[in-house]
This record gives structure tokens, sequence and C-alpha cells, in this order.
């Protein structure tokens, strides 16, 4: 089964701790986690990373107003694809990804709203630049705004932004995008590098 969508079926009702091999594959629901320093947390070391993580579309018991949903990936040479699945906007998120020389592509909703810090040159879609790339600070000093997103990824390896599409509960179209973009229906971003491998499935 396909973990590039967001399916209610898909959820893997897990701790916050997955040191299993097969945690790092598949679906998984975000949960808030008091007694935890991240609501999500996964060491992946070498191991490949091709996860969905779902945010909740409640506020849990306990949970304080302005809590970030947050998460953390560690990983060391395997490459980490990672899908951020939002279907209200009043899920907040802090995803931090930290992985060595790993390449790494993050598909992040297209409500998102907030800061990215990354390392390298990253390359982004056209869906995140069609709709995402308008909303984003990239690489700006620090700042404390708990009511937006925010986004932090570290590797030596390639960085890749991509747009889970809220409306259709689904990454991003390509070819839809991208002819987008051909068209002239979005704006130019002159900070980012078009990759036109996006036409190509996974």
């Amino acid at each position: 089964m396909s973990s590039a969508g967001c399916s209610d079926s898909l959820y893997l009702e897990k701790d916050s701790l997955l040191p299993t091999l097969h945690a790092a594959i598949g679906t998984h629901k975000v949960k808030f986690q008091p007694d935890h320093d991240w609501d999500f947390h996964l060491e992946a070391h070498h191991r490949a990373v091709d996860l969905s993580l779902v945010l909740p579309h409640y506020r849990a018991r306990n949970q304080p107003v302005n809590h970030q949903m947050s998460m953390f990936v560690g990983g060391e040479s395997g490459p980490i694809k990672l899908r951020v699945c939002r279907h209200f906007p009043r899920s907040k998120f802090y995803l931090e990804v930290q992985a060595g020389s790993s390449d790494v592509t993050v598909w992040l909703p297209s409500d998102f709203k907030g800061h990215i810090r990354h390392s390298g040159k990253a390359c982004f879609s056209a869906g995140f630049v069609n709709r995402i790339m308008k909303n984003v600070r990239l690489n700006e000093g620090s700042y404390d705004a708990l009511d937006e997103d925010d986004v932090v990824v570290f590797t030596r390896g390639h960085v890749s932004f991509r747009m889970w599409d809220i409306s259709t509960g689904a990454p991003e179209n390509p070819r839809k995008e991208t002819i987008k973009r051909l068209f002239g229906c979005a704006r130019k971003s002159p900070e980012t590098v078009m990759d036109w491998d996006f036409l190509l499935e996974d």
C-alpha cells in the first residue's frame, strides 16, 4: 500500500518514540505528548524514511492553546521523505530534520505560513512556488511566532520542498502545477531553482 496519501485507514497508533524499522515507513498520526520533548520523534540512523505525518484536527486535553505540534526526524545517510498532512489550519507545527548526509524531501501543507531554515541550497517544486512561497520567510533570523509554522532542515545532502495539497488530501500534481508556472498563473520567485525532475513520478 502506498504511503503517499494520508488516509485515516493507514494511521499507525503507536507511541511517539518509534525505534522499529517499519516505523520509518507509512503514515503516523501525530498526537500531543505532554511527557516528552517531542510529539513525534524518530532516529532513523542509516535507514530510509518515507513517512506521512498527520497533524490532529483537534486540541488534545491539557494541550496549551498556542502549542506547536513538534516533530523531529534524525538520520545519517538514508534518504528521508516526509509529508506533513494537515486538514485544519489551527494545527500549527514545528518540524526539525537533522540528517547528516541524507537527501531530504519535505512536502508541506498548501496553507503553510511561517519560517523555513535549511542548510545548503534547496530546490522547490512548482506547487510549492505557486501556493506556499509567498507565505514563507527563508533563512531569516530567530523569531518568536507560535501562531505560525516552523521548519528546520540541516543536512549535507540535497534538500527539496514540495507541496501537500490540503484541498485534495494528497501530494501536489506535478504536471498541473508546472503548467500553472509555464502559463504565468503564479508569480516567479527569484530565490528558487526550478527542478524539472518534479515532472516525473517518484
